[in-house]
């Protein structure tokens, strides 16, 4: 049986919303000081928007893998790997085009500009964060615990780099690591591979921003166009990222396993509710 195609464009902010894909709730920029974008917090705005993406609910990334298993009863593990993965691009692809014909506008300064891609950080945050936590899904893992997911989506977005921090820190390859990394790293050791990986990501993410955010003041038009070439850059090392940390998907679905804190050591229970089971 062929894959379904979804007739609903999966770029739509309702469907975005619905599937964790959206920008995390209670991110928000200060368009009456252009200057710079509101800090969240105390912390940094990258902190802020790292620690919002990691938030999104587990029953929301279960609820949507299921849905994408039942409209494609005869995938395997590869091929929702494979939806997820498309997915993820067109919406993050979408909201930088948005973004980018937005801060080409006429009349929009350098500062609203700003806030406005710091709006497009956030999204590209909380899209990467639902898309790893959709394939540990795939993989069985269902991980709550913020660290974990937050140091998932680090070593994600930064690829090679961030697998060579995690496997230094667990003693394992820099491959395939994220089960080591979800179910077995001993939460002390997490929390300084977060502060690592943290660095490196402003560090590198930056740079990268900083070139997206010259191209998105481009004339009207050309703007969009370097927005969604933009995030499709950002993207699809995410999606190299992910298939760098899980290794190959399932040849069946697993029994998934929930992550339990205990004492600074996990440990993995069944986890419990529909669709939660393997075929």
């Amino acid at each position: 049986m062929g894959l379904r195609r979804r007739s609903k464009d999966v770029t739509t902010t309702d469907w975005a919303a619905q599937n964790g894909y959206a920008t995390p709730p209670g991110i928000t920029v200060d368009t009456t000081k252009p200057d710079r974008p509101r800090t969240v917090g105390r912390k940094s705005l990258a902190d802020g928007l790292l620690d919002r993406a990691v938030t999104v609910p587990s029953e929301r990334i279960h609820a949507h893998v299921d849905s994408l298993r039942r409209r494609n009863p005869e995938a395997s593990p590869a091929q929702i790997i494979a939806m997820l993965e498309k997915e993820y691009l067109l919406v993050i692809q979408g909201a930088g085009g948005a973004v980018g014909a937005a801060a080409a506008a006429p009349g929009v300064g350098t500062g609203i500009a700003f806030t406005l891609t710091a709006s497009d950080v956030a999204t590209f945050f909380g899209a990467s964060a639902a898309f790893a936590l959709g394939v540990a899904s795939v993989h069985g893992i269902d991980v709550q615990d913020t660290e974990r997911r937050r140091a998932l989506l680090l070593a994600t977005i930064l690829g090679e780099q961030g697998g060579e921090v995690v496997g230094d820190a667990a003693g394992v390859s820099g491959v395939h690591f994220a089960r080591t990394l979800l179910t077995r790293m001993p939460s002390g050791t997490v929390k300084k591979v977060n502060s690592t990986l943290t660095k490196r990501l402003i560090r590198r993410q930056a740079a990268k921003q900083g070139g997206l955010l010259f191209g998105r003041l481009l004339p009207f038009g050309i703007g969009a166009a370097v927005g969604i070439a933009g995030a499709r850059a950002l993207g699809k090392p995410v999606v190299e990222g992910a298939r760098l940390a899980f290794g190959e998907p399932p040849a069946r679905f697993p029994q998934v396993v929930e992550v339990v804190e205990t004492g600074g050591t996990p440990r993995v229970i069944e986890a419990q509710g529909p669709g939660r089971r393997g075929r």
